[in-house]
């Protein structure tokens, strides 16, 4: 296809720093929704770009693998000999006997035991906020609440919950990025065994006491998780920590810019507080924390009539589905109350859909329940400044004030 090699590398985590990455989606779902990048800093790659067929590879695990052994879910291959593997980075079974030992934490009943404490908090942080001074929404509100959240999850000391963070922080890094918390494999790989280390010491402690109601004890009690090797106890804790921190703090400060962008569908849920649960949903489609997984071909195998090899880079752009005119109507607005609200691709789906994608959700309708509570005028008065990656769609810093 000849029009193939005009389309812009979208792998360039520039397009997600600066928030121009949704023409050159919109294009390649129009031209060539299945497209080879021939030539990019991570080596070849498909690019999957409409929702269905997003959820085509999602669906089928034993075609599109996501183990780490296979590349994982990064369009960047891990460093040779620094592989990290974790559930999300398994296929089946070992990913399904590890995903059962912690799916508990978020299970039903648990959620509705923290739902009093997840919203006693919040309303504390929202309480503790100035009025007529600018503050950062992502340090006072999305950070504090996502790291309170998953040292109780750990059982983690909550005086030292911000090294939960700084350890996500760091798996998630950009090296490359001038602002990059680490500036090199090695730099990030000895933060990252410090954190197994202090992980580590609570596991001991855990492992010689009765099972408790916590990630750490819980793990350490599970044959499908007690005997990990050295960096699969270190991939684990990092999977834990970001996926329990990153899809819910950049949804907290995504979803009030798109509050303030579109005050107009706040409205509504103030009318009617049925609706709170489709804002949520659209806050998390709008802001697609994730913005891709990879897969690796394990067969030669077709997909929107294009031949994909074994062994090919198969990455599915979440940030393209969300935006998919075909699946989701008007996508590029911001519209609470539209149909299927939880029709979107931020969790990801199948096998490795989001274990805490419930959890993610209260935590978000609680803050905005607060919020609306209080009846905060919150105005935002710089721009954001972004995470320069090309894996989560973060934002670093958002200053805003709060008028009394």
């Amino acid at each position: 296809m000849a029009l193939s090699q005009a389309h812009a590398d979208v792998s360039d985590p520039r397009l997600y720093r600066e928030d121009s990455w949704s023409g050159h989606f919109a294009r390649l779902r129009r031209d060539d929704p299945v497209h080879r990048h021939e030539a990019s800093p991570y080596g070849p790659y498909w690019s999957v770009t409409r929702y269905a067929d997003i959820m085509r590879v999602e669906l089928d695990p034993a075609t599109y693998s996501s183990a780490s052994e296979m590349g994982g879910i990064q369009i960047a291959d891990q460093p040779r000999g620094q592989e990290l593997p974790n559930f999300i980075r398994m296929d089946p079974p070992r990913h399904t006997a590890q995903r059962r030992t912690v799916a508990p934490i978020v299970a039903p009943t648990n959620l509705a035991n923290m739902e009093g404490l997840i919203r006693e908090r919040t309303a504390s942080v929202l309480d503790a906020l100035p009025r007529n001074e600018v503050f950062d929404w992502v340090d006072r509100v999305s950070t504090e609440l996502t790291a309170l959240m998953l040292a109780t999850l750990f059982d983690f000391p909550q005086a030292e919950r911000r090294k939960l963070t700084h350890w996500s922080d760091v798996a998630i890094a950009n090296v490359e990025a001038e602002d990059a918390v680490v500036r090199s494999e090695a730099e990030r790989m000895a933060e990252l065994r410090e954190m197994g280390a202090t992980m580590a010491a609570l596991w001991k402690e855990r492992a010689a006491q009765p099972p408790k109601f916590d990630l750490i004890s819980m793990m350490a009690h599970a044959e499908a998780t007690q005997n990990m090797p050295p960096n699969e106890f270190i991939g684990t804790f990092g999977l834990l920590i970001v996926g329990g921190n990153d899809t819910t703090r950049n949804s907290m400060t995504g979803g009030l810019m798109a509050a303030a962008a579109n005050p107009g569908e706040i409205d509504k849920v103030r009318r009617d507080a049925a609706l709170m649960p489709s804002l949520v949903s659209e806050i998390i489609r709008w802001q697609t924390p994730v913005i891709h997984m990879r897969r690796t071909a394990t067969r030669d195998v077709e997909l929107a009539g294009r031949t994909i090899r074994r062994g090919d880079k198969v990455v599915m752009w979440y940030v393209s589905g969300n935006r998919d005119e075909e699946a989701i109507e008007a996508p590029e607005q911001f519209v609470v109350g539209r149909p299927r609200a939880r029709h979107h691709l931020a969790f990801g789906a199948g096998i490795h859909r989001c274990v805490g994608d419930r959890l993610a959700e209260m935590q978000l309708r609680i803050l905005w329940e607060e919020i609306l509570g209080r009846d905060l005028a919150i105005e935002i008065v710089g721009p954001p400044v972004r995470l320069y990656s090309n894996f989560i769609r973060g934002i670093r810093s958002l200053p805003v004030v709060i008028r009394a």
